[in-house]
């Protein structure tokens, strides 16, 4: 089991993973290997023989300059690349989580309740090989922000964020809907036609054959007897 499923909630499910790209060693080596870069130039301005005295102990001390920049450089490296190879990064139902680091562990979790922007950084290198930075910001602040650098799939990672905080911030399908406000009471009937009009309608429809003699007379009853 991976570090970022280790102490899933109950009910809580992983819905995406990512780790860091391949070059991340690179691009966080950056220093590291201009260190190297100058170990080189020490030793190249060096001089081959060096006489006794003020000047031999000055070379001395660059000598020891060379050894700590170069065991500096060679250890910030080894240590990327254990970043590297051990980061972890996953979206769950609740929560973004993270994890880096072998000897010196760096885990992050973020509520997605708590997240109010993902902002996503990509360079052309980035674009090019398939990789960026991500940035959540939340709600207490720049002291609550977290970095995703030199990651994959950022733009799925971030997709899959905003779609679990908005599943997250929706109410539970169990909660009743809210029922609609009661439509206002129909507008009055408009005013009754009058009796003698409606018999002189009843007369056509005879006429014309569409109702009986009986159901004239009887409807014909029935309207003189409103008046």
């Amino acid at each position: 089991m991976s570090e970022i499923d280790e102490g899933l909630l109950a009910n809580e499910q992983m819905v995406l993973r990512s780790n860091k790209h391949w070059f991340a060693p690179a691009a966080d080596s950056k220093w590291a290997i201009l260190m190297l870069l100058g170990v080189v130039v020490l030793a190249w301005i060096e001089p081959n023989q060096v006489s006794d005295g003020f000047l031999s102990f000055i070379w001395r001390i660059v000598d020891l300059i060379q050894l700590g920049l170069f065991l500096g450089a060679i250890g910030w490296i080894v240590y990327n690349v254990i970043a590297w190879r051990t980061a972890e990064y996953g979206v769950t139902t609740m929560r973004v989580r993270g994890h880096e680091g072998l000897l010196r562990k760096r885990s992050t979790d973020t509520l997605l309740t708590s997240v109010t922007d993902v902002e996503q950084k990509v360079s052309a290198i980035g674009r090019a090989l398939g990789f960026g930075n991500l940035r959540i910001m939340t709600a207490s602040g720049r002291a609550g922000d977290d970095n995703f650098t030199t990651m994959k799939g950022v733009d799925a990672f971030k997709k899959a964020i905003l779609e679990q905080k908005q599943g997250a911030s929706a109410p539970p399908p169990s909660a009743a809907p809210a029922q609609p406000a009661p439509a206002p009471a129909a507008a009055a009937a408009g005013p009754t036609p009058d009796p003698m009009t409606q018999i002189n309608e009843l007369s056509k429809l005879r006429d014309a054959g569409a109702i009986s003699d009986a159901e004239f007379d009887a409807k014909k009853a029935e309207l003189l007897s409103r008046i």
